[in-house]
């Protein structure tokens, strides 16, 4: 069990690291860019997809200390 505890623990620290924002921001952005993809808009996901990943940063910034 020590080394499942040790292998989640790791993968949260290389997936979220210091901000959970980001790897939110992250994941809604691939989510959203297969749907828009999916649905035919590749693209609006072209132009789209920046803006969603420069919006995480922008709110993750604040958050840090």
């Amino acid at each position: 069990m020590k080394y499942v505890k040790g292998f989640g623990a790791f993968w949260w620290d290389f997936i979220v690291g210091d901000s959970i924002w980001l790897a939110i921001g992250g994941v809604g952005a691939l989510a959203l860019g297969y749907a828009l993809v999916e649905l035919g808009s590749e693209n609006v996901a072209q132009v789209l997809m920046p803006a969603v990943v420069f919006g995480a940063v922008a709110a993750s910034l604040p958050l840090r200390r």
